[in-house]
C-alpha cells in the first residue's frame, strides 16, 4: 500500500524507521534484528537507504592503473525484499540521482517492480568528497524532481514516491522560501509524500508545514527524528546535516558530556517530548532515524506510542 494511503486510513499515529544497508558481501543479521526488536510497536513501514556507488583505482600488472566501480552497501532492493518477507510490513528502498544515469534508474525500478514494492524514496544524494558541486552521472538527473518524473513515468500511479523536505532549508538553496519551490516541484512531479531531515526544535517543523501549506504543497509532511545519542552529536550533527541543534539541549549535554550513559538520556528524553509535542499537534506518523540501535529508539516509542 501507498504510504500516503496508509497515512489517510489509520487509526491512530504510527512510527516508521529508517535503516541503513549492511556492507556489501555481509549479512543482514543485524539489520534484521534491528527492526525485529522494534515490531511490537507496530511500525507501517521501514526505509532503507541508500549509497552512491564509487569509482576507486587498481594498479594493473604492467603499471597502468584501472579505474573500478566500488559498490560499499547491498542493494535496498534486495534488503526490503528480504524485511518485507520476514516482518510484512512494506519496505521503501532509497532511489538516488547520484552516480546513476538514467538506464541506470530504469533497471533499478524494473527490480523495484519484479519485489512487489509499493513505494520508493526519490532523492538527489551527496556530491562526492572530490566535488565542491553536485555532479549528475552522465545521461542522469541533476535534482529529484527529474527523478521523481521518471519513476511516475515509468512505474504509473500504482507506486508511492516519497521526497525528502528539509525544516532548515536544504545547505545548498539560497533560502527557505526557494528550497519549498523546489520541493513543489518534486511534488508537481508526481511525488506524494514528504519525509524532513531530523530536526530538534519542532517550532522550526510546524514553520515549515505552514510556508510548504501556504506553497501549495498537500501531501502528507512525515517529521523524521534523530534522538542524539553521544556528545560528540553537538558537533557532528549540525556539520554532517546542517542543522541547528537548540541552545538548551546542547548546554544539557555539555554539562555532562564526560558521563556517556548521561548524555545518552538526555537526548533519549528530548526526543520523546518531541515526538509527544508533535502527536500533540495532531501529526500522524513519525519517522524514525535508527542509524541501526534499537535501545533509544525502542524507549521512545515505548513511551509515545
Amino acid at each position: 500500500m501507498k504510504i500516503n494511503e496508509l497515512i489517510s486510513l489509520a487509526d491512530r499515529p504510527f512510527p516508521s524507521l529508517e535503516v541503513v544497508p549492511p556492507l556489501a558481501g555481509a549479512d543482514t543479521d543485524d539489520i534484521l534484528r534491528t527492526v525485529g526488536e522494534l515490531m511490537e510497536f507496530a511500525p507501517r513501514y521501514v526505509n532503507v537507504t541508500c549509497h552512491r556507488d564509487e569509482y576507486g583505482f587498481v594498479q594493473q600488472p604492467d603499471g597502468t592503473w584501472r579505474r573500478i566501480l566500488t559498490r560499499s552497501r547491498r542493494s535496498p532492493v534486495e534488503i526490503c525484499r528480504e524485511i518485507t518477507g520476514r516482518f510484512g510490513v512494506e519496505s521503501v528502498p532509497h532511489i538516488i540521482c547520484a552516480g546513476n544515469s538514467a538506464e541506470d534508474i530504469r533497471q533499478l525500478l524494473q527490480e523495484v517492480k519484479s519485489a512487489g514494492i509499493s513505494n520508493v524514496m526519490a532523492l538527489r544524494g551527496d556530491s562526492l568528497e572530490s566535488e565542491r558541486r553536485f555532479t549528475p552521472a552522465e545521461g542522469g538527473f541533476a535534482h529529484a524532481d527529474g527523478l521523481v518524473a521518471a519513476i511516475r513515468g515509468q512505474l504509473g500511479d500504482g507506486i508511492g514516491i516519497g521526497v525528502g523536505g528539509y525544516p532548515e532549508k536544504h545547505f545548498e538553496a539560497a533560502n527557505l522560501d526557494d528550497d519549498i519551490r523546489a520541493l513543489k516541484h518534486k511534488v508537481d512531479a508526481g511525488a506524494d509524500f514528504i519525509i524532513t531531515q531530523m530536526f530538534f526544535d519542532n517550532a522550526k517543523f510546524y514553520d515549515f508545514v505552514g510556508r510548504c501549506r501556504k506553497e501549495g504543497i498537500d501531501v502528507p509532511v512525515i517529521p523524521g527524528i534523530k534522538p542524539l545519542s553521544t556528545a560528540r552529536h553537538i558537533a557532528l550533527l549540525p556539520e554532517a546535516f546542517s542543522i541547528d541543534i537548540p541552545l538548551p539541549l546542547t548546554e544539557a549535554v555539555r554539562e555532562v558530556q564526560n558521563d556517556p550513559e548521561a548524555v545518552y538520556r538526555i537526548g533519549t528524553d528530548w526526543a520523546v517530548a518531541q515526538v509527544r509535542d508533535l502527536l500533540a499537534h495532531g501529526v500522524r506518523a513519525v519517522h524514525f532515524y535508527t542509524m541501526g540501535r534499537s535501545r533509544n529508539i525502542r524507549e521512545i516509542l515505548a513511551a509515545c506510542f
